[in-house]
């Protein structure tokens, strides 16, 4: 399970005033107990730095969850080197520190150079140096970054470019001046998370929103792919589409009048090619005998509503002989009688078809 980031306090570098005499093959005295200053007044933000008991622990568990052990130069070198350009070799190199009340921090595991054994016993360097972080509100020791064997122990006057290279030194080593606190609470705000989420739970939604980045534009997953730009992108595109629904250019968009009439045109148009259609279809219908006058509407409205139903029964309709002509010439058949009485025949056709009699005749009238 990972451990759940702390707050870390603002820090800031310094080198150290405070100096102890290297004696080689003995414990190396890193810290002193209590409160200390260096001679040129720093430090200038707190009162002084300190060290005790319990900040003494915090110094040694933080050095033993590092992986690679601290570096020993010579007058601070490590700091100089990207200013001069002259290499920064190692004097020795330490990892395990203990506390002794009264007296303060101690590496008990240094490792010299032969090289720099030489310089200590022939007293060439006399002096160790060290250099950490401590808290801007307090003055307590947060970290030991390194430190240096020279004959300057004060450092009276050291130059804004070792100071400048201490504070580079402690981004590298993960000693970071940012709030972790208030980075985790704006990325809860950023994914609408409640107040007790953990970092866990903001690394979820942080992979979910990778993945539908990606997913978006494949070309996301680049090195080179910046959240922002991506943003403003997308902020972009949706400003140019509001503004053209907003403004529409006139050469390339029909107003919405023009397009109402047009299609109101058109409506016409058509009734006007389907009601000649229908009429086609209804009189030549009724000429054959496919029709009775009595279907007549009946017959209109189905084509106005759907020419094509209208076709489809058309189509299958039988035309009516007694409507277009007399079985008998326009002779009344022997023993039936004559006149405008309709022979038993055509009005069996009336009750099949439901044509009343009435307009039966009148259909004969019309066609004799």
């Amino acid at each position: 399970m990972k451990q759940k980031p702390t707050k870390r306090k603002p820090i800031n570098a310094a080198i150290a005033a405070c100096s102890f005499e290297i004696t080689a093959g003995s414990d190396l005295q890193i810290l002193p107990a209590g409160e200390f200053r260096a001679i040129d007044g720093r430090p200038k933000d707190v009162k002084a730095w300190y060290v005790d008991a319990k900040v003494a622990a915090s110094i040694i568990a933080d050095l033993s969850a590092r992986q690679n052990r601290l570096v020993i130069d010579y007058e601070h070198q490590t700091l100089l080197a990207a200013e001069n350009g002259k290499p920064a070799p190692a004097a020795g190199w330490f990892k395990t520190l203990e506390w002794r009340d009264g007296d303060g921090l101690y590496a008990v595991d240094v490792e010299w150079t032969d090289a720099a054994k030489a310089h200590i016993e022939a007293k060439e360097y006399l002096y160790f140096s060290p250099v950490f972080s401590y808290s801007k509100k307090t003055g307590a020791v947060e970290s030991v970054l390194l430190g240096a064997i020279t004959n300057n122990p004060a450092l009276d006057g050291m130059s804004e470019v070792a100071v400048a290279a201490a504070s580079q030194l402690l981004i590298n080593t993960e000693s970071l001046t940012m709030d972790l606190d208030e980075l985790l609470e704006r990325l809860r705000w950023m994914f609408n998370l409640p107040t007790l989420a953990t970092p866990d739970d903001i690394l979820v939604e942080v992979n979910k929103a990778v993945e539908l980045i990606k997913a978006d534009n494949t070309e996301t997953a680049a090195a080179g792919f910046n959240l922002i730009t991506h943003l403003n992108t997308h902020h972009q595109s949706i400003a140019s589409l509001t503004a053209q629904v907003e403004s529409p250019d006139p050469a390339k968009f029909v107003p919405v009048s023009v397009m109402q009439d047009l299609q109101g045109q058109l409506a016409a148009l058509n009734k006007q090619i389907n009601d000649g259609e229908v009429e086609d279809l209804v009189t030549v219908a009724l000429s054959d005998g496919r029709l009775l006058p009595a279907q007549e509407a009946w017959a209109r409205g189905l084509g106005a509503k759907d020419i094509g139903e209208l076709k489809s029964y058309l189509d299958l309709a039988q035309p009516i002989a007694a409507l277009t002509n007399t079985q008998t010439g326009g002779k009344a058949p022997d023993g039936e009688q004559s006149g405008n009485e309709l022979t038993e025949a055509q009005l069996a056709i009336c009750k099949q078809t439901g044509v009343s009699p009435e307009d039966f005749k009148k259909t004969l009238s019309a066609n004799a």
